[in-house]
């Protein structure tokens, strides 16, 4: 582990804290190594309902990967396919987390931190928040994985804007795109996100979780996997959950929901 990622745990929430400020929290190796460390101990941990990835301070988000760190981890063929293992390993963790996930963005959000927030179910913003994926501007290619995520986020015109010109776009224009759910100002930011978790943790895991991987399911070729969706719906009517919602409702209490 290193110190320029923090976890924490809190209320049902797994707090992911991206601490690298004095380089506008850029991503390195060790960071991405991680960030997929982290995101697997919140997944086995049953008691976190939700996680939000934040980054330190209030100058950005994630400002990319490292690009300092370049020479020595992506100079070569071989190292640069340890890197891409490493990136890759904690993007596509945070891509199928089974929880939901949130990107609480303040500042910059570039390159690779667009494309860990592409990773999250909501993104809020605070209006001083920048975004952009520069990759036409360092000659670099794009995997297909993370453009069909912008595409299936803000549809192909938007996705080209955002490749073709490289150019950095204020909170509202992602707003407007559909980049991001909202933006609130920096002195609300967390209160809502904490309020949206709160909400968000109190509800049925098991409804929630149907939800998410049907949406995911959804984009797949030919609709995705219809059975275990089916399977997924199925499972919340034959749960406990569902027999405690009822007896809430009709007597008028806030129901307790465990997950089984």
């Amino acid at each position: 582990m290193t110190d320029k990622m923090i976890a924490a745990k809190e209320d049902g929430i797994g707090w992911m804290t991206f601490n690298n400020p004095e380089r506008h929290n850029a991503v390195s190796m060790e960071m991405w190594a991680a960030m997929g460390d982290i995101l697997e101990d919140f997944c086995a941990d049953e008691s976190i309902r939700i996680v939000v990835l934040k980054g330190a301070g209030d100058k950005a988000f994630v400002a990319g990967a490292d690009i300092s760190q370049f020479d020595q981890h992506r100079g070569s063929a071989e190292a640069a396919e340890t890197y891409d293992e490493v990136a890759g390993r904690a993007n596509a963790l945070l891509a199928n987390f089974p929880k939901p996930t949130i990107a609480m963005i303040q500042g910059y959000c570039i390159g690779g931190g667009l494309g860990i927030a592409l990773g999250c179910d909501l993104r809020f913003a605070s209006p001083s928040s920048q975004f952009a994926i520069p990759a036409a501007k360092l000659g670099l290619g794009y995997g297909r994985h993370g453009i069909d995520r912008l595409i299936n986020l803000v549809g192909p015109s938007f996705a080209m804007e955002i490749f073709y010109t490289a150019k950095r776009f204020t909170a509202e224009d992602a707003r407007i795109m559909g980049l991001i759910n909202r933006t609130l100002d920096e002195g609300e930011l967390e209160t809502f996100t904490r309020e949206i978790c709160a909400t968000i943790a109190t509800n049925a895991p098991l409804t929630v979780k149907s939800v998410k991987t049907i949406v995911s399911e959804h984009f797949k070729p030919g609709g995705g996997d219809k059975d275990l969706c089916d399977q997924l719906v199925a499972a919340c009517f034959s749960s406990d959950d569902y027999k405690e919602g009822r007896a809430a409702f009709m007597e008028k209490r806030k129901p307790d929901f465990k997950g089984r």
